[in-house]
């Protein structure tokens, strides 16, 4: 008898320190959890398109290319030949952050798009330019999306993969690079943007397919004079001339000190 209750006891106290164990788990879990959604911004309401600004030249001013439907926002250049780029772009500047969303891409859509990130938009005399890297977006190819196309004026060329002159091809793409359609799976993809410092990572869908050192491109002479490559807006973007069809939702920022 005397046995079996310091057994008893034993195992009583055991069973009492791992649930106090496990309750303090739990409540640094749910901090940890609450600390971290606190970082986050959401940058789409789901309603309108407060917080952005459509960027284009005037002849597309008052075409419908970019708008709200079923709580996604949504490019959608089908109907309009002849439009030049038009972009969608934050009201705010952002430098170091983390950028999160999800896009729905559809095969009868051969158009491209692309997410600017410090980037500005230049109302000049020559008409209009976004200028900054853009990750890009490609269904029609979908093997380079997550790959860096430079708009700066000065230094349009791929910049990841780097390239001084020429087009990017399939060899160059991240082995293992998962993409959805918008009749595969749940139909979206996730996408995410890292800058930190120089550093620029793009992760799709878990895979990360872009890790790129921007020392010497970013903070060159070109990019220090337009005031882009380590700070500016972010964008999204309908290229020029393309028949363009994709969503975005649940765009987040987390900003980095």
């Amino acid at each position: 008898m005397k046995t079996n209750f310091k057994t008893s006891l034993k195992f009583a106290t055991t069973l009492i320190v791992s649930m106090l164990f496990l309750c303090l788990c739990s409540v640094d879990t749910l901090a940890s959890e609450k600390e971290d959604d606190g970082q986050w911004t959401s940058l789409f309401n789901g309603k309108d398109l407060s917080g952005w600004t459509v960027k284009c030249k005037a002849a597309d001013k008052e075409k419908p290319l970019w708008k709200v439907d079923q709580e996604t926002i949504l490019a959608n250049s089908l109907d309009y030949k002849g439009h030049d780029y038009v972009w969608l772009m934050s009201d705010k500047v952002y430098s170091q952050f983390v950028l999160r969303l999800k896009f729905q891409a559809y095969r009868d859509s051969k158009g491209n798009s692309g997410i600017q990130i410090m980037s500005r938009y230049d109302d000049d005399d020559q008409g209009g330019w976004l200028n900054g890297p853009q990750v890009d977006i490609n269904p029609r190819g979908f093997w380079r999306t997550g790959m860096i196309w430079d708009e700066t004026r000065g230094n349009q060329r791929w910049i990841f993969p780097d390239l001084a002159e020429g087009w990017v091809n399939k060899s160059m793409a991240k082995p293992g690079i998962i993409f959805y359609y918008s009749d595969e799976k749940s139909g979206w993809n996730d996408f995410e943007i890292k800058v930190e410092g120089l550093k620029v990572t793009a992760t799709l869908n878990g895979v990360i397919v872009t890790d790129f050192n921007g020392d010497g491109i970013l903070n060159d002479e070109t990019h220090k004079k337009l005031n882009v490559g380590q700070k500016g807006f972010i964008a999204l973007q309908i290229h020029k001339g393309d028949q363009l069809k994709i969503r975005y939702k649940d765009i987040k920022i987390k900003e980095l000190k």
